[in-house]
């Protein structure tokens, strides 16, 4: 069962953060917010927990993680940025957005897409969220809090205990969540993909008259 911590939203109390880090630490899975949706988490270099997370999911072709990081530095060190990446990377975050890069050699095998080599990385703006990464003093692997019979991402704290509290260790509630997942875009290549379209501005990228393709 789940250790239900209520952290304040703007300014979260460090003892529970600590609680949260030494759950990571020792290979469990949280729950947590971000500035877009409620999201699974676990320690980057771990396995069983990463297991745990595709089976709460329920992730029949295995979802791929997104790495959650600090800042822009610590992005780079996880993936090969060009300056053109950079210039837009610096102009959106911290904010909802997720980027598909090239991967560095510092990402393990296992969490990248077999053929391009790429990862989901992104930098959120959600207080509690920042300060846990400053707790860990790194990153963590996350994804959306949801699965295949939710039309859209739990957002009360209630029902989300409810839901998930026999599958994950700690759950940080710091209120009432989002329910629109982040906007994710592929700067992989030499031009920037809308790969979806969610509460990150997409005209902020590829202007007023862009066609946005459907969510999936």
């Amino acid at each position: 069962m789940a250790r239900r911590l209520h952290v304040h939203p703007t300014t979260p109390q460090p003892r529970l953060l600590g609680f949260a880090a030494e759950t990571l630490a020792a290979d469990g899975v949280i729950i947590y917010p971000t500035d877009s949706t409620y999201a699974l988490g676990c320690a980057l270099g771990t396995r069983d927990a990463l297991r745990r997370i595709q089976a709460i999911r329920r992730d029949a072709q295995g979802h791929y993680m997104t790495l959650v990081c600090r800042d822009l530095s610590e992005l780079a060190t996880y993936a090969r940025v060009e300056n053109q990446a950079y210039r837009l990377l610096r102009s959106l975050t911290p904010g909802p957005y997720t980027f598909i890069l090239a991967a560095s050699r510092e990402i393990p095998k296992r969490l990248l897409d077999p053929k391009r080599k790429t990862i989901g990385l992104r930098i959120p703006s959600h207080p509690v969220t920042r300060a846990l990464l400053e707790t860990l003093g790194g990153p963590l692997l996350s994804a959306t809090l949801t699965d295949p019979d939710l039309d859209m991402p739990l957002a009360d704290p209630d029902d989300i205990e409810d839901r998930y509290s026999a599958q994950v260790d700690t759950f940080l509630d710091a209120g009432y969540g989002g329910t629109e997942p982040t906007t994710v875009i592929d700067l992989s290549g030499e031009e920037p993909v809308l790969v979806r379209s969610g509460k990150g501005d997409v005209e902020r990228v590829f202007g007023p008259d862009f066609g946005a393709p459907p969510w999936h």
